[in-house]
């Protein structure tokens, strides 16, 4: 069972307890979230659904939860649902179908591509909250921040633009890093990626992480300040940010990119030294561009080896480094809807570590060993390292960094 079908599964028994008449609600939720439960948290799912009912409900939201709970345990597929805290819902899925859900989380992947985590969420957004102006002047982090935000927006299907124009902007370095039309792949040292694209539609987001009333959490660290928004007399949204406190021009694109964006934008600017050095430690950006060139050569060995991918649901489900892997992928699409909404780029940089670090720690089981013959298992985990290799590609492009195929 995926996010989304869980999302459908909750609307269902909330449906069923208005029909039955143990909820007393005129009108139900736009969207009911399904998210990864709190770090320590029960189950495999999270929602906040009873939060969101108990006020129209008029009930306690523990009680609400209890109302839910009873008719979520008689669906297949769901062994155990908790009630924690104010009154989430924690959802265990039988072991089938955690399997099941794998796989089908891998095909879409591989099925939807750089586009994956795309959706039409914002699309009714209105034109003011998404029609950007950078001010004449403006430093080499506004303009970063802006064509990033920007690229995340229209990945949720708003209809972001970007204008140069106007006075009251940051002074400092550095063009306009660029705005463009969709994802794309780099070769190794190039330019990057450039941010932006006109969205698709597949199968929508799964949900939202820290956007409704009592979330159950957040991905990626804290959530912080977010970039103050200013509207004055030259029509367009201004974000601003903390300028740098060095001088970026003569850096590396991806590194600038990397230094200029994974701070949140009330933060200091990365330092460059170590975003310089080619080594996982306390080198996010090597760590990321490095798991995208690993998944790369993991297909290329395969093809010498004679098998490509193709995931099937088996024991290999059961490794932890694959859960924690897919639960990663996961994550995605929902993490791509909230750094659009809440402006923030960083957020979906922290997300790309946390993908990067699960598929460095689960990369070693994809190939056969030694004079071991590739199997099911083997299939079925390199189509895993092919999917968190796209995903990583799709959201470097976003962040307008590349993705190199070697290192």
């Amino acid at each position: 069972m995926t996010p989304a079908d869980l999302s459908l599964t909750v609307a269902h028994a909330v449906r069923r307890a208005v029909g039955d008449g143990d909820l007393a609600v005129r009108e139900l939720p736009g969207r009911l979230t399904v998210e990864r439960p709190r770090p320590g948290g029960l189950g495999d799912w999270a929602t906040n659904a009873a939060l969101q009912l108990a006020r129209p409900s008029g009930l306690p939201p523990r009680e609400v939860a209890e109302v839910l709970r009873r008719r979520l345990l008689d669906v297949p597929g769901i062994a155990r649902v908790d009630i924690t805290g104010p009154g989430f819902l924690n959802l265990t899925l039988r072991p089938d179908a955690r399997a099941g859900a794998g796989r089908l989380l891998v095909e879409r992947v591989r099925r939807e591509g750089l586009r994956y985590g795309y959706g039409d969420a914002l699309a009714s957004l209105p034109e003011d909250r998404v029609h950007f102006r950078v001010a004449e002047g403006a430093g080499p982090r506004v303009r970063a921040l802006t064509a990033a935000v920007a690229a995340l927006l229209r990945s949720q299907g708003a209809p972001a633009r970007v204008d140069e124009g106007g006075g009251d902007g940051q002074r400092g370095g550095a063009g306009d890093l660029g705005h463009g039309d969709g994802p794309r792949l780099a070769s190794p040292g190039g330019s990057p990626g450039t941010p932006g694209g006109s969205p698709g539609t597949p199968g929508g987001s799964p949900g939202t992480h820290g956007t409704s009333p009592g979330s159950p959490g957040t991905h990626g660290g804290s959530r912080g300040a977010r970039p103050r928004v200013r509207s004055d007399a030259h029509p367009g949204v201004r974000l601003h940010a903390r300028p740098p406190h060095y001088d970026l021009a003569a850096l590396p694109s991806d590194v600038r990119q990397w230094a200029l964006l994974r701070p949140a934008p009330h933060d200091r600017v990365l330092d460059a030294a170590p975003l310089l050095r080619q080594t996982e430690s306390g080198n996010g950006l090597f760590t990321v561009q490095y798991a995208h060139a690993r998944s790369a050569a993991l297909l290329r060995n395969a093809a010498d080896l004679g098998f490509s991918a193709a995931y099937e649901d088996g024991p290999h489900d059961a490794h932890p480094g694959a859960a924690e892997l897919l639960a990663a992928l996961g994550d995605h699409p929902a993490v791509l809807l909230a750094a659009a909404r809440q402006h923030a780029p960083d957020r979906l940089a922290r997300h790309l570590e946390v993908l990067a670090d699960a598929f460095l720690g689960f990369q070693h089981t994809v190939l056969p060993l030694g004079d071991e013959k590739p199997s099911a298992a083997h299939r079925s985990r390199l189509a895993l390292a092919e999917a968190a290799g796209t995903v990583l590609a799709g959201g470097l492009s976003l962040l307008g960094v590349s993705a190199p195929t070697r290192l």
